[in-house]
């Protein structure tokens, strides 16, 4: 009896069931989607589709120019250690990508002023990039930061390098204050994580300080099923 059910879903839980019965484990390479397009009878479009689903959900991960991988695990970060995510990617073995999605001036919002320590109103400067490891997003990042502490702020290429980086060498942080919570995001958060809608999110929220200097206040939001922090402290 052939099967009712669309090329792309039999295609989908093909992989997911070699995936979850070992057949094919973290790092082995699956069938390209020709071979998988001639195997279901489909077009190649179609077992595009279904091998980009896996991709967006974290299962697989596409490197260009090799193929298509199984992930290897849920990407980590420390609760504790203040790290250049870029950093962390390539401690994996993977490759750090980010999009800009805003670079700007703005007032500071009366939740923004408490936690960055300035009055509401004042003119801050914000940054939200979107981090991917592997072509998969793992962090949409929103920080604001004192003009008065970093006044080039917004004219660094934050594709070369990432909003930690800069502000680290020129101020070393020496506290931190962290809050995580589970959240449902957003329309647009769901949109720019590349998640399926109601998907759950880590949110952390954080404060930087180096010395007295209150640094920076960001919002650091993954996409629960991609990503775990550990509260390993290293000495």
């Amino acid at each position: 009896m052939v099967s009712k059910r669309p090329g792309y879903a039999r295609i989908k839980e093909h992989l997911l069931s070699h995936i979850e019965e070992g057949t094919f484990s973290a790092g082995d390479r699956i069938p390209a989607e020709n071979a998988l397009a001639r195997e279901f009878g489909v077009s190649r479009m179609t077992a595009n589709k279904a091998i980009r689903d896996l991709v967006q959900s974290g299962l697989l991960v596409r490197r260009v120019g090799s193929g298509t991988y199984v992930s290897q695990r849920k990407f980590e970060s420390s609760l504790f250690d203040i790290r250049n995510i870029a950093d962390e990617i390539r401690s994996r073995g993977g490759e750090h990508s980010s999009d800009i999605i805003a670079l700007e001036e703005v007032e500071a919002s009366e939740e923004v002023a408490v936690f960055l320590g300035v009055k509401t109103g004042t003119m801050v400067f914000y940054s939200e990039i979107l981090h991917r490891e592997d072509g998969v997003a793992i962090q949409l990042e929103r920080r604001h930061v004192n003009p008065r502490l970093a006044p080039d702020y917004l004219k660094h290429d934050f594709t070369r390098q990432t909003p930690n980086a800069i502000l680290v060498a020129r101020y070393p942080v020496t506290d931190v204050e962290n809050s995580v919570e589970a959240i449902n995001p957003t329309a647009d958060e769901t949109r720019l994580l590349e998640i399926p809608p109601h998907q759950a999110c880590l949110l952390v929220v954080r404060r930087t300080w180096s010395g007295e200097l209150l640094i920076s206040y960001t919002q650091l939001l993954h996409p629960g099923h991609r990503y775990k922090l550990n509260t390993s402290r290293h000495g």
